[in-house]
């Protein structure tokens, strides 16, 4: 885990991190015709945003009736990047799409593997862990959004 925060917050931040890092806004041009494309955009788009710890942009990326299995919600998973990104100098993901589905080009499913660290304060000066995410997308007019995830650490079950 990130070994610089709390166990419970540790617990938490990677997911919504990755959840909400790991998505993006697509949707503008050529990728609205292929639903597909757009989700790929969208998480390139995320990497991006989390890489520049553009806390705002990601959260954008996230529906407000975001719900989760652990209980959380948009303003949970803010909270949670909020943490990581005061704590991280800098972020570093790796990423790749294991499976992604589009249902009637207005709903997805993705799974994806992400590689994190982090340089930081901490004894070592750096952080890093791997996590597996499966995400639930909608798209909201040109935008995908992020409106379900479940996460776990490689080898871990996910929650």
């Amino acid at each position: 885990m990130i070994t610089c925060l709390t166990r419970k917050a540790a617990a938490a931040s990677p997911a919504a991190l990755i959840a909400l890092l790991i998505a993006g806004a697509a949707g503008c041009g050529d990728t609205l015709s292929d639903p597909e494309a757009a989700v790929r955009a969208w998480v390139a788009q995320g990497v991006e945003r989390a890489e520049a710890k553009d806390r705002r942009a990601l959260v954008d990326m996230i529906s407000a009736s975001y719900t989760d299995a652990r209980g959380n919600k948009r303003d949970d998973i803010e909270n949670m990047f909020r943490i990581y990104f005061l704590r991280q100098h800098t972020v570093a993901l790796l990423t790749r799409i294991e499976a992604l589905e589009v249902h009637d080009e207005s709903a997805a499913e993705l799974t994806l593997a992400v590689g994190m660290a982090g340089t930081n304060d901490g004894v070592l000066g750096f952080s890093a862990d791997a996590y597996r995410f499966e995400m639930e997308l909608e798209r909201d007019g040109d935008d995908w959004l992020l409106i379900s995830a479940r996460w776990g650490e490689f080898g871990e079950e996910l929650r």
